[in-house]
């Protein structure tokens, strides 16, 4: 029967993959940066099912109606706590260093938060010490505790937290707890009914279960790490809360801020816009948003950025820093991966004269993302670029620094995930103490780093330099 001809079947597949690649070829590169544009097309026209399935899934960074929707009522809830922080007598806007003004008024165009004066800053760098003090710090709240992590595991190496946690319930502390939904999906199964009978209140951030009713795409993930207690002191960087070692055979070693001051009420700005979004409560008590107090002399910014925003915040500031570089540019970051801009940006500035150092990890703990990272060397390296691998562990520290006036240290990666589909969040720190500090450590890092020869890269064996160029066709969808 005509039904059943498999000719008929055979040409009217070979016509729909021909159907797809056409109308896709129209609808992909809508409003997309040309260079995921090239990755989704090359995609569907060598396999054009399969494609189509994926771009449905996670082809467009867009968030679900109903978080775009509270997203636009943002503004309007936290209006009286922006007014009534940013005209208290202790907030003030500092002088930031000379010819570099223009980078607090980016950030703030961008993200929404001014550069405030008063802060104090202190780098932590030793895993476990880090851990123990935001518990020390939990076990001296007396009003809340704000936790948002991309992971939070139930381990030996955070049962001190937990406990915290806890402690500080019993004693009727407010404790609040945002984790992605996807961070560490099999731990937040046990993390959560534990933190639950301990009296903190978790809520799971961009849910993807099948019949969840705010259900979020797979690869749109919160991935950020603040921790927020009494509007005081807040936590930030690098570090997600789960033991060093929670992948076999990798140890993680990570950069975090302890804060105190002003800048501490942005990032608890951060936590109440993304407790909003999960729960619709509105955090606006003056307990929450306590009068700040003067801790010391550093200008700090908060820039937000992701797909909630209708720009790439961390992408373009990053971006305008580099272009913007007189003398050095430092980046530290476990994941390196650049779109044309950022790429550019950095073979103009050596161009300029500007000695720039990039310090990533040689150990990696995602082998598709190493190889994409690594077509790029030879290109970086013919620019001028110095490339230095660390040998010592995981380097999954995120900082830059840039001459020696400013450093941004957060959560962000420099790849397209986090630019583009991420909620990710960096502390600008307009201080030339503080960025020399931040230098400091860059250098410690390259004392235990390989640095790479021109020549002896271009020497690695033909089939390696394949993979990792089919890999990087990949990397805007990475």
């Amino acid at each position: 029967m005509y039904w059943f001809d498999p000719t008929i079947w055979a040409w009217g597949f070979f016509l729909s993959e021909w159907a797809i690649r056409l109308v896709m070829l129209v609808v992909v590169p809508f409003r997309r940066m040309p260079a995921a544009a090239k990755g989704w097309l090359l995609l569907i026209f060598f396999e054009p099912w399969i494609g189509l399935l994926l771009y449905a899934l996670i082809g467009r960074p867009t968030m679900p109606r109903s978080r775009v929707e509270q997203m636009a009522r943002l503004p309007q809830v936290m209006a009286k706590v922006r007014e009534r922080v940013l005209n208290h007598p202790n907030v003030f806007h500092p002088e930031l260093s000379p010819g570099m003004e223009w980078t607090g008024y980016l950030a703030e165009k961008l993200g929404r938060m001014p550069s405030l004066g008063g802060n104090v800053a202190e780098i932590m760098v030793d895993y476990d010490a880090i851990i123990a003090r935001l518990a020390a710090d939990i076990d001296q709240a007396r009003n809340h505790v704000h936790l948002l992590y991309y992971i939070f595991a139930d381990d030996t190496a955070t049962a001190p937290v937990i406990a915290a946690l806890g402690r500080a319930a019993k004693r009727g502390v407010a404790c609040r707890v945002l984790v992605d939904s996807l961070g560490y999906r099999t731990g937040l199964r046990i993390l959560m009914p534990k933190l639950t009978a301990l009296g903190v209140d978790v809520k799971e951030m961009l849910p993807v279960g099948l019949f969840s009713r705010k259900r979020a795409r797979l690869d749109l993930r919160n991935h950020r790490k603040i921790a927020v207690v009494d509007g005081r002191v807040a936590f930030t960087g690098s570090q997600n809360l789960v033991a060093a070692d929670f992948i076999a055979g990798i140890t993680y070693e990570e950069l975090v801020l302890r804060l105190t001051g002003p800048a501490v009420l942005e990032l608890q700005c951060i936590f109440a816009a993304d407790w909003f979004l999960e729960t619709n409560e509105v955090l606006e008590s003056d307990d929450v948003f306590p009068g700040p107090e003067i801790a010391g002399p550093i200008p700090i910014q908060v820039l937000a950025s992701g797909p909630d925003f209708p720009t790439q915040n961390n992408q373009r500031f990053i971006v305008a820093l580099i272009h913007g570089a007189r003398e050095q540019i430092r980046i530290t970051t476990p994941y390196f991966i650049p779109d044309e801009p950022m790429l550019q940006a950095l073979q103009t500035a050596v161009l300029r004269g500007v000695d720039i150092h990039l310090v990533l990890s040689e150990i990696s703990d995602q082998i598709l993302v190493s190889l994409a990272q690594k077509s790029y060397y030879e290109e970086l390296l013919e620019a001028g670029v110095n490339v230095h691998l660390y040998q010592k562990n995981f380097l999954h520290a995120k900082f830059l620094t840039i001459d020696d006036s400013i450093g941004l240290v957060g959560t962000s990666n420099m790849d397209i995930r986090s630019f583009v589909l991420n909620a990710e969040h960096i502390l600008v720190i307009h201080d030339p103490g503080m960025t020399s500090r931040l230098q400091a450590e860059q250098k410690r890092y390259i004392a235990h780093c390989r640095s790479l020869d021109l020549e002896q890269w271009r020497q690695r064996p033909l089939r390696i330099k394949l993979v990792e160029h089919l890999a990087r066709l990949l990397s805007p969808l990475l």
